[in-house]
């Protein structure tokens, strides 16, 4: 039903250079924005279908294909790619491979090695939920009957966008998100996202860049029924990926009691909820309200991937209190089900309770922070304005003042130049962001890697910059230019951010900080040199 939006997309995979896509298609799955249909060849092999996905495919993974063609290697390939694009914690495999490879991990037993309940095995999910309990800081102990267990949370979106929402059917969500949630609600399941667009500006009741207020998701929601499209659910990011935003309680209520008042579902990801690494930040989980303004349409979802830096092992779990969503879900966990053996390490593991707390976690968030501070340090040192959070592994970057045009053709220019210079970085368009020039890296990674890769990042900036010193001086009279600096230096935002304790509360050191920014980043000693004062 989808795909037959689309004009000339009928059997033997039609011809997609007459692709078309309706208007509202625009605020939802934008394929123009990924890719060029134009450049790419149909097979005969496939359906419509199979060629839709071939080409999201083809085009959303170059710079991760490229990198795997091209890995960097400190010995056998010194001059490789450096990836800061892909959302990995490198930071603990010594810590991680060490207690997988302990005694209690290894265990064969009949049970293991055979079908096992879908949902997962009892062990497992009563390890869950006692797990969750404890880190969520859940009110009352969580039950295992709510637990279901599957192989990611790409396969949880597939899932649950399949059992709540028919083909043609959207999703509300905030941009910008991470876009692999595109591919995982739309592929299989059709589903479409309806974006709540985000900005930098810090305006009005916009206290920190690219806020979601309850203002924005009731103006998105209008707009799309205005249009005709059935919205059936809110997603919700909890640290946000990319912008490292953590959400308070009040704003969480908020957002439930607006989902609520609709009768949508709101799907809770909380994949990075250890992954907080500074005492300055408290996470809060959906799970730890006392209670939950609609239990029957709030789902939340957590994996070891992030918080046990462990991507390899696809592992991911749905709590939700609606038995008729989980058994929907549990139906399709045939598909998406979690090995034996597997499931009987990840219980083994969530049960340590003393060394997840007295070793890896402490370690984890002292490398994780001592990471973040080299990487920011680096950016504040070029003068490039970014969001300063406490979580996840990414820092959102301004690099807005290196476009010249402000087009995101020119951001792709720049992610393409920065590719060309052997680093991999994830460009603002990956995450449907609205304003062209916002890029994200990931800071979880070796010091010997991260040196080497903001040393290739300053290379390119560096060059950009000095184009656009040139172009400027051939065309002296560009007056969008100076009002794209003062949008610059209106959302340097480069001081950590916590909820002011009233409406006109100000802290002097992260003034100070804004101030110093803005000193570095401005142009105006360049522009105005002692010559030509002379």
């Amino acid at each position: 039903q989808a795909l037959s939006e689309m004009e000339g997309m009928g059997g033997g995979g039609g011809n997609l250079q007459e692709m078309r896509v309706r208007p509202l298609t625009k605020r939802r799955v934008d394929m123009h924005g990924f890719c060029n249909p134009n450049s790419f060849q149909r097979s005969p092999y496939l359906s419509a279908r199979g060629n839709f996905a071939n080409m999201f495919q083809g085009s959303t993974e170059e710079g991760y294909k490229a990198y795997h063609a091209d890995k960097y290697d400190e010995d056998k390939n010194p001059n490789g790619i450096i990836n800061f694009g892909t959302s990995e914690n490198k930071l603990c495999f010594d810590l991680m491979s060490k207690r997988l490879t302990q005694t209690d991990m290894d265990l064969m037993e009949p049970s293991l090695l055979q079908y096992p309940d879908w949902k997962g095995h009892l062990f497992l999910r009563e390890e869950v939920a006692r797990f969750l309990t404890f880190y969520c800081k859940a009110p009352a102990p969580l039950k295992a009957e709510n637990v279901i267990v599957l192989n990611g949370c790409g396969s949880l979106f597939s899932a649950l966008a399949t059992v709540l929402c028919d083909p043609g059917e959207a999703v509300l969500i905030a941009t910008p998100f991470y876009g692999g949630i595109t591919q995982s609600i739309f592929l299989y399941g059709n589903v479409k996202l309806v974006y709540v667009c985000l900005d930098s500006k810090i305006t009005g009741t916009n206290t920190r860049p690219f806020q979601l207020t309850v203002e924005k998701l009731e103006k998105a929601l209008q707009d799309a029924q205005a249009e005709g499209v059935t919205i059936r659910a809110l997603i919700l990011l909890n640290p946000q990926n990319p912008l490292g935003d953590i959400y308070s309680l009040s704003e969480l209520r908020d957002y439930l009691e607006f989902a609520k008042r609709h009768e949508l579902h709101v799907i809770v990801d909380e994949i990075y909820m250890l992954s907080v690494f500074d005492e300055s930040a408290t996470f809060h989980s959906v799970l730890s309200m006392d209670r939950l303004p609609d239990p029957q349409r709030t789902h939340v979802m957590w994996g070891i991937t992030k918080d046990f830096a462990v991507s390899g092992i696809r592992f991911g779990t749905l709590y939700t209190e609606n038995q008729d969503v989980a058994n929907a879900v549990a139906s399709l966990c045939y598909f998406h089900g979690v090995c034996g053996p597997v499931q009987h390490k990840v219980a083994q593991l969530l049960k340590d309770r003393d060394w997840i707390n007295q070793v890896y976690l402490r370690a984890n968030h002292a490398r994780l922070k001592a990471a973040h501070t080299y990487v920011t340090d680096e950016l504040k040192t070029l003068g490039v304005p970014f969001l300063n959070r406490n979580a996840g592994f990414f820092v959102w970057i301004d690099f807005r003042k290196y476009l010249r045009t402000g087009t995101f053709e020119e951001e792709l220019l720049l992610w393409k130049r920065f590719l060309d210079n052997k680093v991999l970085l994830s460009c603002g368009k990956a995450f449907e962001c609205s304003e062209p020039g916002w890029f994200r890296i990931i800071f979880a990674d070796k010091t010997h890697r991260l040196q080497l890769g903001m040393q290739r990042i300053r290379k390119v900036l560096e060059e950009r910059e000095q184009e656009i010193l040139a172009e400027e001086k051939e065309e002296p009279c560009q007056s969008d230019q100076d009002g794209k600096a003062d949008s610059t230096d209106e959302v340097i935002f480069v001081s950590r951010h916590q909820e002011p304790t009233c409406a006109n509360s100000s802290n002097l050191s992260d003034l100070i900080g804004l101030l110093q920014q803005q000193m570095r980043s401005s142009d105006w000693l360049q522009k105005n040199t002692a010559e030509q004062f002379a």
